[in-house]
């Protein structure tokens, strides 16, 4: 008798503890490129487990949108572009109409910025510049928080038609 009660008081024992051990790990680690082209990460705890977070972004603060890093595709648009073929960097929407990308255009890496069009909250201007010497120029139109299209204008003549996120 004193065997099946012990062993009754394991089992509870290491469900207790698989539950507590489930809702108490996990976080999103997050990066961010400034405008130095450091990168940050921040993290964010993840809800308890069968919980359902108010905001739509797990962990993040009421009100407070979290930052989303975005893919940007850029497909050539004139002979100059073809030379050097599609480019790929990252986007940072920081979710407050700013915006910090970074990408690699031959030897140079070009860090910038990325900011809403005051007035329309979907069209943007951005502008980035590498230590060579490149430099760059876009305007874009985001057709929701996480996807837009628009011209990328290099300091070499260079013409792009660029893609942002999915």
């Amino acid at each position: 008798m004193k065997t099946h009660r012990s062993m009754k008081t394991a089992v509870r024992t290491a469900i207790v503890l698989g539950i507590a051990a489930t809702t108490l790990t996990g976080c999103y680690v997050v990066p961010v490129v400034d405008a130095d082209g450091q990168q940050t990460y921040y993290t964010y705890p993840l809800p308890p487990a069968g919980t359902v977070p108010s905001s739509a972004t797990p962990g993040a603060p009421r009100g407070a949108p979290m930052p989303t890093a975005l893919t940007a595709r850029l497909y050539p648009e004139n002979d100059i572009a073809t030379a050097t073929g599609m480019v790929t960097g990252t986007v940072t929407n920081m979710m407050t109409g700013k915006g910090r990308f970074q990408l690699q255009y031959g030897n140079d890496v070009l860090v910038g910025e990325a900011t809403r069009v005051s007035g329309d909250e979907r069209r943007g201007i951005a502008s980035a510049y590498g230590a060579g010497g490149t430099y760059m120029s876009c305007e874009y139109q985001m057709n929701t928080p996480r996807q837009g299209a628009g011209t990328c204008l290099f300091s070499n003549g260079a013409k792009y038609t660029v893609h942002l996120g999915m």
